[in-house]
C-alpha cells in the first residue's frame, strides 16, 4: 500500500472524528490515492470486522479491528498493518503508518465520485474546508466592521446633515425676524413722519 507523507494532517486533528466511532469507517466504500488513475483500490469495512480490498474488481477478503487507543489493525493474507488515527470525516480517511510519519490516505467514494483522485486534490479539499474557513471568517469579520463602520459614518453623516439643515432653519428664521424688526422700524417710521 503506498503512503503519503502529510503535515497537513497533524493540523486538521482537532476537526476530525474518533476512530472508535467506527459508524463512520464501516459500509463505506473508501477509496485509497494509490495512482487512483492506474488502478482503482476500494477499502469495504464491513460491521463483522470483514473487509474487502477491491483492486479494478479482483477482491481480496481480509480482517480489520479496531484495538482502542486511536490503533487499527488490517489482517492481510500476506501481511498485516497497525495504523494509528491520522484524520476522518465522511469525506476523507487519514490512517498514518504506525512508527512512521506517512499516511495512507482514502476518499469515501459514496461522497465524492471521483472528484478527490490525487492527492493534491485530497490537500486542496482538505484545506478548504478545515484550514481556510477560518480565513473566511476573518475576512467576514472584517466586511461585517467595515459594513458597521460604514453604517455609523453614514449615520454621523446624517446626523450632521440633519443639524446643518436645522442651523440653516434657525439662521433663516432669525434672518426673518430681523427682517420683520426692519420692516416694523421703517413702517413706524413713516407713521410717525405722517
Amino acid at each position: 500500500m503506498k503512503t503519503f507523507l502529510l503535515d497537513l494532517i497533524p493540523k486538521l486533528q482537532q476537526f476530525s472524528t474518533k476512530l472508535d466511532d467506527t459508524t463512520l469507517l464501516a459500509n463505506q466504500h473508501w477509496v485509497a490515492i494509490d495512482d487512483i488513475g492506474i488502478n482503482k483500490i476500494i477499502y469495504i469495512f464491513r460491521g463483522n470486522n470483514e473487509l474487502l480490498i477491491s483492486n479494478n474488481g479482483k477482491v481480496e477478503k481480509a480482517k480489520w479491528e479496531y484495538l482502542g487507543n486511536r490503533s487499527l489493525l488490517i489482517d492481510k493474507v500476506n501481511e498485516s498493518f497497525l495504523f494509528k488515527h491520522g484524520f476522518l470525516d465522511e469525506n476523507v480517511m487519514a490512517l498514518k503508518i504506525d512508527s512512521s510519519n506517512e499516511y495512507a490516505v482514502f476518499v469515501n467514494e459514496n461522497k465524492y465520485e471521483g472528484e478527490l483522485n490525487s492527492i493534491e486534490r485530497v490537500i486542496d479539499f482538505l484545506k478548504r474546508t478545515y484550514l481556510q474557513p477560518g480565513i473566511k471568517k476573518q475576512i467576514e469579520a472584517q466586511t461585517k466592521s467595515n459594513f458597521q463602520k460604514e453604517s455609523e459614518f453614514s449615520y454621523i453623516k446624517d446626523k450632521v446633515n440633519e443639524t446643518t439643515q436645522l442651523y440653516k432653519f434657525v439662521i433663516y428664521l432669525l434672518l426673518l425676524i430681523a427682517l420683520s424688526f426692519v420692516i416694523v422700524a421703517i413702517l413706524s417710521g413713516i407713521i410717525e413722519e405722517n
